[in-house]
């Protein structure tokens, strides 16, 4: 838990540096108003996959009697987007959501997890490339359904082959990424990040990496 807030604070102290660090063009002036003016917007879609796992958690009977050991593993596919707002050369602040879907095991279980949030990122640009840094605080949800054996009727409660479980979490996200400008108005993007649950750590909660690749619309004054 102490690493996931050493690194918030890293990512916010670079932030808030960028943002503030000296701007030489002649616009700009030598007021902080002037360096965190505001200077323009973007939004976009963005798709994602990866590679993602949770602990190994052991299923049982309504009597505890343990029945089967599974661990959540795979690639997870997902969508959602991001909307950001620019102030002065490097200060990026906006929300964004995902929702993200895992099936895994030979009975193909699933698990879905959906988060969102206020953002914060540094961008640094070197011509038609861009780079950034930053993370997101907010809250989601985790939805898992455990099948422990075929279940070939339709409409048939199957006892002690099924779990589900459904519960809440406070999400930090820290992410680095990229955008190539293909027009001054349209950006590919490819970023990664990694959910950490920081309020509610469960055995299911399944994290790791996460590979996102879209496009952002952007407006600059």
């Amino acid at each position: 838990m102490r690493t996931r807030w050493v690194i918030t604070a890293i990512l916010a102290f670079a932030c808030v540096f960028s943002s503030f660090a000296a701007d030489d063009s002649p616009a700009a002036g030598n007021s902080a108003g002037a360096k965190m003016r505001f200077s323009g917007y973007s939004g976009g879609m963005m798709v994602h996959s990866g590679y993602v796992w949770g602990k190994e958690c052991t299923y049982t009977d309504a009597a505890g009697h343990a029945i089967s050991s599974q661990q959540m593993a795979g690639m997870p596919l997902g969508i959602g987007g991001a909307m950001k707002f620019g102030f002065g050369k490097h200060l990026r602040v906006g929300a964004e959501g995902y929702v993200s879907v895992l099936n895994f095991g030979k009975q193909k279980s699933h698990s879905s997890t959906g988060w969102g949030g206020v953002l914060a990122d540094c961008q640094w640009q070197h011509g038609r490339w861009s780079w950034f840094v930053g993370g997101t605080f907010g809250g989601g949800s985790v939805r898992n359904t455990v099948l422990l054996a075929d279940m070939p009727l339709d409409f048939v409660l199957e006892e002690n082959s099924v779990s589900y479980r459904k519960y809440g979490f406070i999400a930090l996200v820290p992410f680095a990424g990229c955008e190539y400008a293909l027009t001054p108005r349209v950006h590919l993007v490819a970023k990664v990040d990694w959910i950490f649950n920081v309020s509610n750590p469960q055995p299911d909660f399944i994290t790791g990496p996460r590979l996102y690749l879209g496009f952002m619309f952007t407006h600059s004054r």
